[in-house]
Formats: C-alpha cells, structure tokens, sequence
C-alpha cells in the first residue's frame, strides 16, 4: 500500500495565498494543521521560513519546494497550492505559482526521506510540472504525485518489442543486425560523450536528487550517455569502475565534499555547487562535452582535487577562502587524536601514584636510580625497575610515550593541512614542513604555513606536463621527493627564522599575560568555543590551545583550561535549561538535555548542537555569554589544566579543580538563566501575537 503523503485536504488550487513566501508557507502549514499532519503549525513555519532565510526554495519553471523537519509533524506530509497570484521564492527565472511544503518529522525514517526526494526528482520533468498545471480537480493532484513518488513497476516488454526497443538503444538496425549474429562483433557507430556525475547537499534530501535528475534530463536533450551518483540521505550506490573508466568529463555538482574524488582521477573536471545543476543543467552538460575535447581543461589532479571551475566561485565553484579553510580544518581534525593520545597519557603520568608532577623533570638512568634532566630516558625495563619501584617506572613510561605521541601534533598538523590540498601525494611533504618548522623552532604557526605551502606545491608540481611513463612515479616518488626538498628549503633557508621569531614573541607575551589582559583573552576563548560549538571557530580556539601544551609555560595551560571549561558550558546549560523549565522544551529536547549531561561533563561541546540547530538565535547568544564568563574567571582564578581534553575526568590534572568548578558553574547557570529568559519571551510575545490576531477577527 502507497503512503499517502498527499491528500485533497491538503491541496488547493488556483488560490491567492498571500504575496510573500512567508504568508504562502503559513497557509500551507495551516492545511496541514486541519489535516491532522502536524500538532503545531507555527512550529512548522518558523521552521520553514528559517530554511528558507539560509537559501531560496524556488526552482526555475514556476516552483518552490519550502520545506522544514519539525517535532510537530506526525508523519511526512506535503501541502500543495497552485498559486492565482505568483509569488517571489528566489528563483533565477521569477516567481512561483506551484508551491509544495514538505514537512518531515524531526525523526523521519528513511523511506519518508525516499518519497520525499522521488517528489523533489519529479518537479524536475516539464510532464510532470505541465500534468499540475492543468489538473482540474485536488484528486487529479493527489493522483499526480501518488504516482510520481509511488511509480508502478515496469511490466515486461514483449519479446518484439524488447528487441526493437534494443534496437532503437544501440543505433536501430545496425544493433538489430549485432543482436541476430552475436557472433559477428559489429563496427561501433560513433561513439557519444559519455558523462559522470556526482551530486550532494548538506541535507541530501531534496536538491541532491534534483539536481541529478535535471543533469540527467539535460543529458538525454544533449543526445549525451550519462550516469550519476547521489551522495545524499539515501543509500549511495557508486559507480562501476568501468562507467569512469569509459568517462569522457566529470560533474562535480555539490555544496559538500566529494566522497571518493581520487577515483577521477585526470578526467576533465566541471565543478559549482548543487544549485547551479538544477538552474542550469543544460549549460553544464555542454560544458562537461567541451571540457571532453579541450586539452587545456581542468582535470581532477592526482592530490585529488580539480581546479576552480571557469566562472569560478559566482559559478558555484569553491573559492580560495573556503578551501584554505576546509584544509585547516581538515589538518586539526587530523591532528586532535594525536593530541588526546599524548595529552591523556601525560596526565595519567602525573597521577600520585604513579609518576606524580616531578617525573616533567626526571630522567632513569641505566643503575636505576632517578636523576634530575629534561626529559625521561628509558634504559630500564619490567626486570631492572627503577629506585621508585613500579608505580613509578609506568608513570615514566606514560610520559615518555605520552611525550613522543605530543611531538608528533605540529608534523600531524601540517601533513593533513597538505593531503587536503594535494592528497595522498602530499602527506610526506606536510609532514616534513612540520618536523623541520619543530627543528626550527616555528613550532604550529610554522605547522599551518608550511602545511598549506606544502600542499599547494606538491598539487602544483601534480599538474606539470610529464611523459605518460612518468605519471605513474608522480604520486610515489616525484611529488614527495621534490615537494619535501621545496618545502624544507623554504623553511631552513628563508621562512623559518620569521616564523620562529613571531612564535616566540607570541610565547613572550602569553607567559606575560596577567591581570586584565589574561581576563580579555579568556573571554575571547570563551565566545570562540561557544559560538559553533565544533565548527572552524571552536576548532581554531581549541586549536590555539593544544599546540600550546607542547610549548609549555603556566600561561598556555590557563588557556587550556580557559578553553576546556568554556566548552562544557554550552551543553551543561542547555541540560540544566530544560531541567529548570521543562515546558519551554519538546519531548526530544528534553531526552537530548539528559545526554548533554554526560557530553557536557566529557567536553563534548556539540551536546549542545541540537538545541542550536533548532533555535539559532536564543541559545548561541545565551551560550556565548556563559562561556565568557567560564574563560574569564579560570584565567583570573589561574587554574591550569595540563590534559587537553576530558572534562571533569582529568581533574587530577588541575592545580585548583575546585576553583575550576567554580567557573564552570557560573558560566552553566548564566547561560541557562539566559537561554530560559530569551526563550519566555518568545513565548510569551507569540501567544500575545495569536491573542492579537484573534481579536481582529470578526464575530
């Protein structure tokens, strides 16, 4: 039985449903509210109309497809009106006249997201959208949709009718002939473009499948053969090898990265973002056919990557900010295990137990005796302990792997940086460009510059014009070997001394940080942590953190614990927010709060990423102040924290863990107390705006 996602109560035709899209999308979550498919419509229209102010919902030929997840809706639905006045939904081509609002609940199963997306690849055929336009009759829409998203399944063909179907496919009798002597292979006719493609967007629920469908149907107008991978919400069913293989162009049609991009490997390359494809498609297939013929075509590259497109990023291509931005990030998350590793083991090291504090400054001498140095020098092993016995031998040992786990953060760091640019060819030289930036002292600035240096070289030294022989050795030999020489050249001869000088000067002024300076900056690390809550911003202040473990000095471990307890903040408040006034929270939110209990005491600040998901504007704010107030009050208290990461877990890392708690409480408080507030008020002046409007009704 089909699931009726559609029903005449939910359809209207040929009305005047406002002259915005926010009147439109409150009709039809109105619709949906008579009809039983969601328990608040207002809910679902803030919902709508914040999807809608982070993009346009039009798509060109007359349509808009708002649409919102929301704990209201009872099961996936869609509303339909087919407007008598059009109205501006962002389209390229002007104005809509048919709207549909898809409506998903906040935990759809897969199959909803399936038929949803069968709805969105359907708009996409001129039939179709025509087969609405002239429907005289709500059922007539209903049975529309039914069978766009519910398709019948295809009956066999007769036998004659198969092979001329055959036939036809292959080149009419020429295929007719092959199929009655299969033995005789045939003459190929000329060969037709053949083009790939890949589509995906940050939801992978709608324009994913859109914008395959409409490069599909380009492709068919092109006389083009032409194959697509959807990398969306549903399963993802990748390409044969021979389908690249017999590749003329590839269409990289996405707002996400390409999962498996090296598969592309020299083939011609046109990339923009997913939109372009659905308001283009004809455009960029013809593009893609060029690109096939054009020797001086961008290719995706050995690192992996593909040069920005022509019209670059108003194209829809990926500018220059935002790839330098996805390598950093790319090179922290990279490098954050290396830091938890060695973090964790160096602060286990310090357990009284075991090594306790003094083993930062104790080596093991081969008798067996412990001596003052640097660092520790293990000569002994279980059968020859040291004079403190063995408590004290695995503190020594946690330390010492600790240690060599924490020396590999900058190399990490830069290497990841590159291999983002350059891929699997730019690893050796990113970490060369670390190691050497440690020797030289430039320590992670130098990390993050060499990285990104390392990476741009080695995807530079890919696209040089070699001999097909020698392509072969780019990726094993010639991009490493000539890439390192580059990068560590730079560094030892001209950019290492600079490098080193400005991280020096950071360190200086970090270590002289006190009073109301050291204040400042606790408070700029606490709205960092708290303002993306996992994103670049609350990277770069983690970030900023960890890489000062490995310099040392009491200053850079106040900023550890300046960010360390600002990130609990967030999702602490929020658990305490929906435990103080539950009624201001849906069901889920509330489970979502009894989970942010544990994430918040962990450090996991993205406890809290469902509460901002879903209301931006009141939580961020109400979170960035408590966590303000969290980073100020460690650096005026001066704790220390020398793990970098686990939350109330490494307390036995802090010189003043009560102190610490202290600061974590008050941010936590704040930020509920201010989430709370902020979330009264809306509620408050919304039931006002619903007492106003009922009473302009007339009796």
């Amino acid at each position: 039985m089909s699931q009726q996602i559609i029903t005449p109560q939910t359809v209207s035709l040929d009305v005047d449903a406002g002259s915005d899209p926010a009147a439109v999308i409150t009709y039809l979550a109105d619709r949906l509210a008579s009809a039983g498919r969601t328990t608040d419509a207002a809910e679902l229209t803030r919902g709508a109309l914040d999807r809608e102010a982070k993009s346009a919902t039009g798509l060109p030929g007359g349509i808009a497809i708002p649409h919102a997840r929301a704990e209201s809706v009872t099961e996936a639905s869609l509303a339909m009106a087919r407007l008598s006045n059009k109205v501006d939904f962002g389209a390229p081509d002007g104005p809509a006249d048919i709207v549909f609002l898809i409506a998903a609940p906040s935990g759809g199963a897969s199959e909803h997201m399936k038929l949803l997306s069968s709805l969105a690849r359907a708009l996409v055929r001129p039939d179709f959208v025509t087969s609405l336009r002239e429907a005289d009759s709500d059922d007539r829409i209903v049975e529309l949709v039914d069978e766009a998203i519910n398709p019948a399944p295809a009956q066999p063909a007769a036998p004659a009718a198969a092979a001329a179907a055959a036939a036809g496919a292959a080149g009419g009798a020429a295929a007719a002939t092959a199929a009655a002597t299969p033995e005789t292979p045939s003459e190929p006719a000329s060969k037709r473009r053949s083009v790939v493609a890949i589509t995906a967007c940050p939801t992978g629920i709608a324009h994913t499948y859109m914008a395959a469908d409409a490069l599909k149907y380009a492709a068919e107008r092109a006389d083009v053969e032409f194959h697509v991978e959807t990398q969306g919400s549903s399963a993802t069913t990748s390409f044969t090898p021979d389908v690249i293989a017999n590749a003329d162009a590839v269409i990289f049609a996405t707002d996400v990265g390409v999962k498996g991009k090296e598969r592309f490997h020299g083939k011609p390359v046109i990339a923009s973002g997913v939109k372009r494809a659905i308001n283009e498609p004809d455009k960029m297939i013809a593009e893609a056919v060029d690109a096939a013929s054009n020797p001086n075509a961008a290719v995706v590259t050995a690192g992996g990557g593909d040069e920005a497109p022509e019209g670059g990023p108003e194209a829809g291509g990926v500018g220059i900010g935002k790839q330098t931005q996805q390598a950093l990030m790319t090179g922290v998350s990279y490098m954050i295990p290396f830091v938890a590793a060695g973090g964790l083991l160096i602060a286990l090291a310090f357990l009284p137990f075991l090594g306790g504090y003094e083993i930062a400054n104790a080596t093991i001498d081969p008798a067996g005796a412990m001596s003052d140095g640097a660092y520790i020098a293990l000569h002994n092993s279980l059968w020859d302990l040291p004079a403190g016995g063995l408590g004290q031998y695995i503190g020594a040992v946690l330390f010492a792997v600790g240690g060599l786990a924490m020396s590999m953060l900058v190399p990490a760091l830069a290497g990841y940086i590159s291999f983002a640019i350059a891929d699997r060819p730019g690893i050796a030289p990113g970490f060369v460009a670390g190691l050497v930036s440690v020797a030289v002292g430039a320590s992670f600035i130098g990390g993050l510059v060499g990285g990104l240096i390392a990476g741009v070289v080695c995807l530079w030294i890919s696209r040089l014009p070699l001999p097909q022989w020698a392509r072969g050795l780019m990726p094993v030999v010639i991009i490493p070997l000539l890439g390192s020489l580059i990068i560590g050249g730079l560094l030892y001869m001209l950019l290492g001394k600079p490098l080193a000088w400005l991280t020096e000067k950071m360190t200086e002024g970090l270590n002289n940080m006190s009073g109301g300076s050291a204040v400042i900056l606790g408070i700029v690390l606490g709205l960092m942590m708290c303002f993306d809550l996992g994103g670049p911003v609350n990277k770069a202040a983690y970030l900023f953190a960890t890489t000062g473990l490995a310099i040392g000095g009491t200053a850079q471990l106040e900023i550890m614990a300046a960010v360390m307890c600002a990130g609990m903040v967030p999702p602490l408040a929020m658990a305490l927010a929906t435990v103080l006034r539950p009624g201001l929270f849906s069901e889920v939110e509330r489970e979502n709060g009894m989970a942010a209990w544990l994430l918040g005491a962990s450090f996991i600040s993205e406890g809290a990423i469902p509460f901002a998901a879903k209301d931006p504007i009141r939580v961020i704010p109400s979170m960035m102040a408590g966590g303000a107030l969290a980073g100020a009050l460690i650096m005026a208290f001066g704790v220390t924290q020398r793990a970098p990461h686990g939350g109330i877990f490494v307390f036995f890392t802090m010189n003043h863990w009560v102190l610490f708690l202290v600061a974590l409480v008050a941010g936590t408080v704040l930020s509920a107390v201010l989430v709370i507030i902020a979330k009264q008020w809306h509620t408050n002046r919304q039931s006002a705006m619903n007492v106003a409007e009922l009473e302009t009704v007339p009796a």
